[in-house]
């Protein structure tokens, strides 16, 4: 990461130039963030693609200009996630792993993953590492403010893989924190590995700070008074998601990045305002921690991105 980049303040969509003739693929387009970022990149004059596990309201966003390409795919099966990178026939610039769930009520998806990690990071690692050799410059991945409360207990293989499997008693808060540590851990990661492997493309992060999106939605689910709260203040007194997408389309498109940056906003507590470059907590570095993730990942889902 350069030490020296500074995004000026300020620093929203008025500052991307033109995008004509570039391509953009955004994970989870049909609302929150990754509609927001969708449109403002179509906006510019991207060719952006979206996936989405409903086609009906995935055409609304083609519909609506906000993208122009649908992909239809489900992180919670990797069956889906497969058959998705199968269909990724030619190369994007950019890829953004913005789709993501929160605090949901203990679930294992088809295939017998914990539902937050199994859709905020194994799904996304899977599909990343099928499409790695279509990816030309950047890999986005959308983390959060709450990997600060990751810790995926004392870090080794077993621990992880328990974690990853929802196994032992399970908290919503927790599982989540784990989930976008793991997406710091992977970033990481890929830039330790891409020179090895030669991949093309740096890994950068973003997290949006506090953004009144879809996700507090789940909240109501696992704790409905608490949640309840926790969904109105957000509607009350967070940033659009347009706002809140500011640090993922800066990851995308910022000039000079050298991989590993992670961006937020740059207001008290990085809940709000415009982006710059942040810090993730120690635990996000842990090189052990993030190579027996790594290993545990690729054994999961049986994507080995060698």
């Amino acid at each position: 990461m350069s030490n020296e980049l500074a995004v000026p303040r300020g620093w929203n969509e008025a500052s991307i130039p033109s995008l004509t003739g570039r391509r953009f693929l955004v994970t989870g387009g049909t609302s929150g963030l990754g509609r927001a970022a969708a449109a403002t990149l179509s906006s510019l004059g991207a060719h952006v693609t979206i996936t989405a596990r409903n086609a009906t309201k995935a055409q609304g966003v083609v519909k609506s200009g906000a993208a122009r390409d649908v992909l239809e795919m489900d992180l919670t099966d990797l069956a889906s996630v497969r058959h998705a990178a199968s269909h990724v026939s030619e190369p994007y610039d950019v890829v953004i792993l913005n789709a993501g769930v929160m605090w949901t009520p203990y679930t294992l998806t088809t295939d017998g993953f914990e539902l937050q990690l199994g859709t905020n990071h194994l799904g996304h690692f899977a599909f990343a590492g099928l499409i790695k050799n279509q990816i030309k410059e950047r890999l986005v991945t959308v983390s959060s403010l709450y990997h600060r409360y990751g810790t995926f207990g004392n870090g080794s293989i077993e621990e992880i893989r328990q974690r990853c499997e929802g196994q032992g008693p399970y908290s919503a808060r927790e599982a989540y924190g784990d989930s976008k540590l793991a997406n710091l851990l992977f970033t990481e990661e890929i830039e330790r590995r891409r020179d090895t492997y030669g991949w093309e493309f740096i890994a950068v992060a973003a997290h949006p700070g506090w953004s009144n999106t879809n996700l507090f939605d789940a909240a109501t689910s696992t704790r409905k008074v608490a949640g309840a709260v926790t969904s109105l203040v957000s509607r009350l007194l967070a940033q659009s998601a347009s706002r809140g997408a500011l640090p993922e389309l800066c990851a995308a498109t910022y000039p000079g990045l050298g991989g590993g940056e992670y961006f937020g906003p740059r207001g008290p507590g990085e809940l709000r305002g415009s982006p710059k470059l942040v810090q993730s907590v120690p635990k996000a570095h842990d090189v052990s921690l993030a190579k027996n993730l790594w290993r545990v990942s690729e054994e999961l889902t049986g994507v080995i991105w060698e």
